[in-house]
């Protein structure tokens, strides 16, 4: 039979003859080698591949990323930032309640306090505007420069944010000024105005630890790397801030995509013309601020604090080389055997940071500077994580001596043995609004004030 023919065949038998030949019915059958059974027909459709933002208890969708196509291509949606503005709705003739402002004034400067007089007094024929003072500051203008207007001037008394402070457990702040007795519960303004230094601006960030209304920041102290505008801009600014006044100048399309520098000749040939925002939309950078949180070797919150430059952890009256070790998301990432570390916000890159050797970094940017205060070593370099991160830094038990912590510069307290600091980024940002837009400001300011890659052109050939 043909089955007994396959059997027998092989296809090394050196002795099959081609004669013998059987009948032309008779053939070999080679059946195919079956392997696993029959092949499965191919998908139709692939799995899908879904992204998410995971840290180490919870997930959820992504905010950025997407995943477009068949082929489960992942793409971003779009820039982690961008330039953030507002608009007022509605009309401020047809509201009944005022628009707020809320006036901060450099202490110790008579020539600051004669401008505040000469604003307020011209803010007071504003219709629909009310002015906030602190009870020291009206009592001042009232005294020196006579201006009383009862039915517009309110005072003012900050309200301490629950959960934060420096008094240890309790929640009202005393630590920071504020006393327990203080039991207004004044609603936040609609717009501060610091006239000041950029220190009048940290000033007014400690003030409002948990949500903060924009800051327009007018120039009157030294350096003035975040105070964009100047004295005699100050009225119609705050006008403008507040939806009160039309901006002049005419309303530009924007375009998120377009790609073009915000710093030109053109801009800096008109920086002297005044111009507020885009049509009715007011520009302002969101500042991000760092939570902080003092605890104790016990586990207990001893003090927390909104900061928007840089916390920083360092030797204090000690002759000894601060002793701390630091973790990101509960990972291991250094000794820090030096003078001191410094955790800044961008805000912050262009300050203590950036002179410990920091890098500059611009005030969108998501992230948290880690610098070293005269490390040790030679290898220890600034560094910049996410804003997702969770930082922490503790003082050994084994160190030769307690460390010390500053907040912004304030309300520095002892670190001792087995304490710590728990550092991330806050829910709370600081607004502030741009003269021209987040970019053209911060440029600007870098080239004014700090002279920026600035060096003698070189001729032409």
């Amino acid at each position: 039979m043909a089955g007994e023919k396959a059997d027998s065949f092989s296809p090394l038998d050196d002795d099959c003859d081609d004669n013998d030949t059987e009948d032309e019915t008779d053939f070999f059958i080679v059946e195919p080698l079956k392997v696993g059974g029959p092949l499965a027909p191919l998908a139709s459709k692939k799995r899908r591949m879904n992204l998410m933002w995971c840290d180490q208890d919870t997930c959820e969708d992504s905010i950025r990323e997407r995943v477009v196509g068949e082929g489960n291509n992942m793409e971003f949606d779009g820039p982690a930032t961008g330039q953030v503005c507002y608009a007022w709705d509605g009309d401020s003739k047809t509201t009944t309640k005022p628009q707020t402002v809320l006036l901060l004034v450099k202490r110790g400067d008579s020539s600051l306090l004669k401008v505040a007089a000469d604003v307020v007094t011209e803010l007071t024929q504003t219709d629909g505007l009310a002015i906030l003072l602190a009870p020291d500051l009206c009592a001042k203008l009232k005294h020196y420069y006579g201006v009383d207007h009862d039915e517009k001037i309110h005072l003012f008394e900050p309200t301490p944010a629950p959960g934060f402070g420096g008094n240890h457990v309790e929640l009202d702040d005393e630590f920071m000024g504020i006393k327990s007795d203080v039991t207004a519960l004044n609603p936040n303004p609609d717009l501060v105005c610091t006239l000041g230094g950029d220190g009048l601006l940290m000033h007014a960030s400690m003030m409002f630890q948990g949500n903060c209304p924009p800051i327009l920041c007018v120039a009157g102290g030294s350096l003035g790397f975040l105070t964009r505008f100047s004295r005699d801009e100050m009225a119609e600014a705050i006008r403008i801030s507040l939806g009160l006044q039309k901006n002049l100048e005419p309303e530009k399309e924007m375009n998120p995509t377009e790609i073009r520098p915000s710093y030109t000749e053109q801009f800096e040939n008109s920086i002297s013309k005044f111009s507020l925002g885009i049509g009715n939309r007011i520009c302002i950078s969101m500042r991000m601020r760092l939570d902080v949180r003092v605890i104790n070797r016990e586990g207990v919150v001893r003090a927390r604090f909104n900061v928007l430059n840089e916390v920083v952890i360092d030797r204090g009256a000690s002759p000894y080389l601060a002793n701390l070790e630091c973790f990101v998301d509960d990972i291991h990432m250094t000794t820090v055997q030096a003078d001191g570390i410094i955790f800044a916000t961008p805000t912050g890159s262009t300050a203590y940071s950036m002179a410990a050797g920091g890098s500059v970094v611009h005030p969108a940017v998501p992230g948290i500077l880690i610098t070293p205060v005269c490390p040790h070593v030679l290898s220890f370099r600034s560094m910049v994580f996410p804003d997702s991160v969770v930082l922490r830094c503790y003082v050994p038990t084994d160190a030769r001596a307690d460390a010390s912590v500053a907040f912004d510069g304030r309300y520095r307290r002892t670190l001792h043995r087995g304490d710590s600091i728990h550092i991330q980024m806050s829910n709370y940002p600081v607004p502030t609004v741009n003269r021209v837009d987040h970019s053209a400001d911060w440029l600007h300011s870098l080239k004014e004030n700090f002279n920026f890659n600035a060096r003698a052109r070189q001729k032409p050939n």
